[in-house]
Order: C-alpha cells, then structure tokens, then sequence
C-alpha cells in the first residue's frame, strides 16, 4: 500500500473519479465531503464496496481550518478541488464564492504548511483566462475574470503562488478546461442536454450556442490530477499546468452531435435564463497542454466522441437519471 492522500471535494464530479482511480493505483485516500445533515456522501456512495473500503471519509468544510488540518495530517499529497463552481450562481452569491473558494484555499494552503506535506495539487479553472485573445491558450495567456467565480478560482491561484514563493509550500496548479462525464452537475452544458433528451424532451432549453469549449473527458482530467500529483517536484512544483485536448467545438455543433449519437429528432431553443451578461461571457476557450505534457507525458486518451458515448450510456440508466431534474434549471 502506498502512502495516505488527501481529497478536498471529494463526493463531486471529478473528486469521486479521482478517489476512485486513486484507490486503484493502491493509496489509502482521505476524503473530505461536504457536511451535511443526510450523511450523504454524494457522489461516493456510488462507488464500488472495495474501492470505499481503502476511503477514510471525512464530513467537514474547508472554511473550518480545524477539520481542513484534521483532513491534511499525515498525507503524502493533498489534492484540493473543493469549491463553488456554477458560474450562473456566483452572480447572485458572489460572498459565499469568496467564502469557500479563497478562504478555503487559505486554510488548505495553512494546513499544509503547518503539516509540511510534500505535495498540494491545487485545482484552477480555464475561467481564469476569459475568452481566448490568442488560440491555443497557454499558460501564458493573460489572465481576465469574466465572472466572480472566475475572480475567486483567480485568487485562490494567486494565493498558492504566493505560498509557494513565500514559504516554499511545494504546491501546484492544475487548470483543467471543461470536463465531462458520468456524475457530472446538471449546471454543466453536456449534463443539461443529455439529461434533457434521455428524460424525453424533443426542445432542448441552452444558453448561448456561439461560443467554444474544449472538452476532455472525466479520466483524462483525473490522470492529469495523479500526473501532477506523482511527478519528480523539480518537474512540476510551483508552476501552473493547463489539461485539455487542444480541440474546440462550439455549443450548437456539441447539442447536434448529442441528439444523433442519441438518435433523437429535436431542436434547441435558447433560455434567456442561461444566457450570461453580454461582457461576461467567454467566447472562446482552447487549450495548448504542451506544459504538462512536456513534464510529465500526460495526453488525453479519449476523443470527444467516444467520451459523449460513454456518458450517453450512463445517463440512459434510469437509477442515474433519477439523481436529476431535467426540466429544471440548474443555476
């Protein structure tokens, strides 16, 4: 058995998937989800009896420096990916992002000092560059906040920055581009489609169609995460790694490969709901993941197409389907 790690985020979308593919390589995991008075577990109480068997769960808050500590004691690398992440949401609760996503990297950052972990994998977002000024986007691009999501993940970035050149905390930033998958939040675009056909609908309700992404599957984000997690310090500590495929697709061309990989006959309607404020939306994000190649061999495995299949079929299983309202907005 190789040496305890900690998960930040744990019962989410891509914290369970990295908990799980954690415990395949052989770790021990400590898990922090969110307290919560159902005892629920999220997105953990899905996996398998001999993968939560090597979790040891923690229910507790990174806002609270006490049970952050209690989470990062005697762990080899700390993997923090708790935060606020719907963007639509952040317009209307701009404080409780703040709250979690800097004052909860704040205490992660403090725990791990004080424990003098070896390794904090800390977790940005493509948000932080705002739309594309130059394509592919390296990690070079000008940083631009389009929302006050994009503000905290940019200032939680900072903060580990600072830490790192301050105290010499061996932390690194991972920026992920859209990813996709099974257990995916419905507030993401690929959920909100699928979910919609899968429960019947023939008028799919989207935001705006015009702008691109760049879409990498679950697993490949969660092998960029151990790839940063597991690589020489010298290689990887104190820099900043974008993962993505290097492709990009806009919204309308994502909805109408959808609807024929699921053989469905339906149109898109756009809601004015999900349609961001004019200067807040980011027109376009592609990714150069040059970087984190060169440094650690990490690539993408699964192409677009093949990821959409997969989380096609996961979605038309009515015990995954119940967990969501498709006819509902998700901010």
């Amino acid at each position: 058995m190789t040496e305890p790690v900690a998960v930040t985020g744990a019962e989410g979308f891509i914290g369970s998937h990295l908990v799980e593919a954690l415990v395949r390589r052989g770790h021990h995991v400590r898990a922090m989800v969110m307290y919560n008075s159902f005892a629920s577990w999220g997105w953990l109480d899905r996996l398998d009896a001999d993968v939560l068997s090597e979790v040891e769960v923690y229910p507790g808050d990174v806002r609270d420096p006490a049970s952050t500590l209690a989470l990062v004691e005697q762990a080899a690398v700390v993997y923090h990916l708790a935060a606020l992440i719907a963007i639509p949401y952040s317009y209307q609760a701009p404080r409780s992002y703040a709250d979690t996503n800097i004052m909860g990297t704040l205490n992660v950052l403090d725990a791990v000092r004080t424990c003098g972990t070896p390794r904090l994998v800390h977790t940005s977002t493509s948000e932080t560059y705002g739309s594309a000024r130059t394509v592919p986007i390296g990690e070079d691009h000008p940083l631009q906040t389009q929302s006050p999501y994009a503000a905290t993940k940019l200032a939680a970035d900072k903060l580990v920055e600072s830490y790192c050149l301050s105290y010499g905390t061996p932390a690194v930033t991972l920026r992920p581009f859209n990813t996709f998958g099974p257990r995916q939040s419905a507030r993401a675009v690929i959920p909100t489609i699928i979910s919609q056909l899968a429960a019947g609908s023939r008028e799919i309700s989207l935001g705006a169609l015009d702008p691109t992404r760049d879409f990498t599957y679950v697993t490949d984000t969660v092998d960029a995460f151990v790839s940063v997690g597991t690589a020489p310090a010298s290689a990887v500590v104190g820099e900043v790694f974008n993962a993505g495929t290097g492709t990009e697709v806009s919204i309308g061309r994502l909805a109408a490969d959808i609807i024929r990989l699921m053989g469905a006959d339906a149109t898109l309607s756009e809601d004015p709901r999900r349609v961001r404020p004019k200067d807040s939306e980011v027109a376009r994000l592609v990714c150069d993941a040059t970087r984190l190649r060169e440094r650690t061999g990490w690539r993408p495995s699964v192409d677009r197409e093949d990821g959409l299949r997969r989380t096609i079929e996961w979605f038309r299983d009515p015990v995954n389907l119940a967990g969501y309202r498709p006819g509902h907005y998700n901010r």
